[in-house]
């Protein structure tokens, strides 16, 4: 089974910067997507950013473009998420995940972390 673990979240000032880490295992198959969702209470899990596994591909949600870069380090089966200019409503649960392809939508994913909080102040 594949495995990921979501890290680095913490409380940050509007206007931060946070480096968060999910960490890879267990894929049967390259042809995979890694994504970071954001799930706020109450509201569903939302997208946020996503690479596939070999680094050619990346999407990211429109408000996300020019203020998140997503990498991956295939050697520490590593995808990052590095945040900068953070707004409020940043704010909420990230997960990582996989999906079997290349896919921005939330449903797509068959895998999961447990998730780090992001909290930005105002």
């Amino acid at each position: 089974d594949v495995q990921l673990q979501a890290s680095g979240g913490g409380l940050v000032q509007a206007g931060g910067s946070l480096r968060l880490a999910c960490t890879a295992s267990g894929f049967t198959s390259a042809d995979y997507t890694i994504g970071w969702f954001r799930q706020a209470p109450g509201k569903e899990r939302e997208f946020v950013a996503a690479i596939n596994w070999s680094g050619s591909t990346t999407f990211y949600e429109d408000d996300a473009k020019g203020r998140f870069t997503i990498s991956r380090d295939s050697a520490k089966k590593l995808v990052v998420l590095q945040m900068t200019n953070l707004k409020p409503e940043d704010t909420g649960v990230y997960y990582c995940g996989s999906a079997p392809g290349i896919f921005t939508v939330v449903s797509r994913y068959d895998a999961w972390g447990q998730g780090t909080q992001v909290t930005v102040s105002s």
